[in-house]
């Protein structure tokens, strides 16, 4: 930026700022952010009255007193070389970035206190996961996942900025981008449901439809499901047939009672240690994600993909919230939630359990985690890529261990 742009664009700023423009603390803060003052050509009382207006623009949050307080503290050095030093006003500079100092150390505490009152035991709980593709979904799934949620809800740096700022007086500027800052990334909680859960992906492509139409190409599966009954089907010689048996059903491909359930080739190829058992008349690309689809089954209308991974944890400490993913309806598809809280009262069958002796085991629950997908109502075809968040783990306070009270109670 020459001399003479950076001085128009400071005449704009200060145009902005006198009529009180939502965005004028977003294109100040940038302008400074972005260029160095020493070498613009500005006047040292242009200097300083851009950073104390900047400073006065911010949204009076505590989360925002580090950038106020860096730009008085600016503003301050600049003063004395100004033509209207004042000492008298130096001093007020300085004590207000003393005032904000102190506010944002109280802040701070608030929002963090001290860990012992929070977390009274130092052990903390451990869910221990037993799947037969752990380097996959313990470790790779979770780099996709969470390389998933920043990518699609990063915040731009212009939308960073204009979090800082708000405006008593707002006008409808909706083609006003420096403005923009009321994105889905911006909300806190919103933003830790994605990134600060353990998520299930599949390394390949799921396709759940109500037509038989365009199949994904390394294998299909046909269901009839209904609320109440499910039933595996095959398709041979024109007619649909029962998968176990050669009885051929009076059933048209158009009864909307219908799924089909198919898969693509492996899109993922970083899989690590792989134990499940793949069929040795295909290629592995196709044959895994054949396994993981001659493993599903059906909940009534609801798709149970069985993922192969058991977990354990202290059932009276923590439960496990299982859920669709928060962006699973984008492709179409709801999923069913369940709360994990103790070991099935199947325990005692030696299949399910496994061998159950192990020394880590005693006291803890299990559980599976598997994958119930439905489609959306007005939905006939979903289909979700490889690596994208499909089911969500979030640790919960077992119930029992927690208390719902009324604060008039307290204040008894």
């Amino acid at each position: 930026m020459t001399p003479e742009e950076a001085r128009a664009h400071y005449n704009f700023l200060l145009t902005l700022c006198i009529r009180k423009a939502e965005a004028f603390g977003p294109l100040a803060l940038a302008f400074i952010k972005d260029h160095d003052f020493s070498n613009l050509g500005l006047q040292p009382e242009e200097q300083f009255n851009l950073l104390m207006a900047v400073a006065d623009a911010f949204t009076d949050e505590p989360k925002r007193y580090s950038l106020k307080v860096d730009c008085l503290q600016k503003a301050a050095e600049m003063l004395p070389a100004t033509t209207f030093f004042d000492p008298g006003l130096l001093r007020q500079i300085q004590q207000d970035i003393a005032r904000l100092k102190a506010e944002a150390d109280l802040y701070g505490s608030a929002m963090k206190p001290a860990r012992s009152v929070l977390e009274p035991s130092s052990t903390a709980a451990q869910i221990i996961v037993e799947t037969d593709m752990p380097d996959y979904f313990l470790s790779i799934a979770q780099q996709r996942a969470g390389s998933y949620y920043q990518e699609k809800y990063r915040l731009t740096k212009e939308a960073k900025i204009a979090q800082h700022f708000s405006s008593t007086t707002r006008h409808f500027e909706p083609g006003t981008t420096a403005v923009h800052k009321e994105f889905p990334g911006a909300c806190a909680p919103f933003l830790a449901s994605r990134t600060g859960a353990w998520h299930v992906t599949l390394p390949f492509d799921l396709k759940i439809s109500r037509s038989p139409e365009d199949p994904l190409d390394a294998g299909v599966r046909i269901w009839y499901a209904k609320i109440g009954y499910s039933f595996p089907l095959r398709y041979e010689m024109g007619r649909l047939c029962s998968y176990y048996d050669d009885q051929v059903l009076d059933l048209e491909m158009t009864n909307p009672h219908l799924l089909f359930v198919s898969v693509s080739p492996l899109k993922e190829w970083d899989l690590g240690k792989v134990d499940r058992t793949v069929a040795s008349d295909v290629p592995f690309e196709i044959g895994l994600p054949r396994a993981f689809l001659e493993g599903t089954n059906m909940l009534g209308p609801y798709v149970q993909v069985s993922c192969n991974i058991k977990v354990w944890f202290d059932a009276a400490v923590m439960s496990l919230l299982i859920q669709g993913a928060p962006d699973l309806h984008e492709y179409g598809l709801q999923g069913g939630a369940g709360l994990l809280s103790r070991t099935y009262t199947s325990e005692k069958i030696a299949s399910y359990v496994g061998i159950g002796s192990q020394s880590w085991q005693q006291g803890l629950s299990f559980n599976f985690i598997n994958m119930h997908l439905q489609l959306l109502p007005n939905c006939s075809t979903a289909v979700v890529p490889a690596n994208t968040p499909i089911f969500s783990v979030y640790p919960v306070v077992a119930r029992g261990k927690y208390q719902v009270r009324d604060v008039r109670s307290l204040e008894l």
